[in-house]
């Protein structure tokens, strides 16, 4: 398989997506109402979370890229699809969660981007199993946050006011 310019232009377009989210849901993470907010004893120290990120997005941009390139068929556009809809509501987590306070509302978030990762490495495998398979670690990391969003929403039952 030969890589083009044309190639390498559409995976700027994937990485330029996954910046884009980063930069809009790094607005609000890491704030002081986060840090002051009652934590389990699980939770990974701060430096963890953009070094995770940074890797999981570029996971994310080439996962999507790979699905791209794929042949049209209906599979890939709903592969597409899922792609774009759990990038969007991954940067509204963040909003939800860290600049709203609303933790109830971002596990609720969650578990809608937790279902658009399902649905793409359900399309991917169908399509790109290297796609399908970059998709695996961000969904563990995404059940990870799911409870430890769960567990903060427990441990802190008014959090607009910690």
């Amino acid at each position: 398989m030969s890589f083009s310019l044309s190639d390498a232009a559409t995976f700027g377009v994937f990485l330029g997506a996954v910046a884009a989210a980063a930069l809009f849901a790094g607005q609000w993470a890491g704030n002081d109402w986060y840090r002051n907010l009652d934590k389990p004893s699980f939770t990974p120290p701060d430096w963890a979370f953009p070094v995770a990120w940074s890797i999981l997005y570029l996971m994310i941009a080439t996962a999507g890229w790979f699905v791209w390139m794929a042949p049209e068929s209906g599979n890939r556009t709903a592969a597409l699809n899922f792609w774009y809809g759990q990038i969007f509501i991954n940067a509204v987590w963040s909003y939800i969660f860290f600049g709203r306070k609303q933790l109830d509302v971002a596990l609720v978030t969650l578990t809608m981007m937790w279902a658009l990762i399902i649905g793409f490495i359900m399309s991917a495998l169908l399509i790109d199993q290297r796609a399908a398979l970059l998709f695996i670690p961000y969904l563990i990391w995404v059940t990870y946050a799911g409870l430890l969003n769960a567990v903060i929403l427990l441990m802190n039952p008014n959090p607009q006011y910690s």
